[in-house]
C-alpha cells in the first residue's frame, strides 16, 4: 500500500465553461425580459389585495411593552405619595 500523496495541481480557471455560463445567463435574462411587465403588475396587485401587513418585529413589541411598564410604575404625584 502506498502512502505517498501526489502534489495538488490546483484549480485553474476554465475559460470555456465561464463563457458558457455568461452566455446562458444573458440568454435567460433576454428570455425573461418580456415577462417583466407582467410580473410587475401581478406583484403590485398581490401587494394591494392579498398581502397582509408584515408582522411586528419582536424588538418593536419589546420596546412598546417596556415603555408601558415604565409608565405604569411612575407615581401619579410628583412627591411619590
Amino acid at each position: 500500500m502506498s502512502t505517498k500523496v501526489s502534489e495538488s495541481t490546483g484549480y485553474m480557471p476554465n475559460r470555456q465553461m465561464s463563457a458558457f455560463g455568461y452566455v446562458m445567463a444573458v440568454a435567460i435574462a433576454l428570455l425573461l425580459l418580456p415577462a417583466l411587465p407582467v410580473i410587475a403588475v401581478v406583484w403590485l396587485l398581490w401587494r394591494a389585495f392579498v398581502a397582509e401587513d408584515p408582522p411586528e418585529s419582536s424588538y418593536e413589541r419589546w420596546r412598546t411593552e417596556t415603555a408601558n411598564r415604565e409608565r405604569d410604575r411612575e407615581p401619579n404625584s410628583p412627591n411619590g405619595a
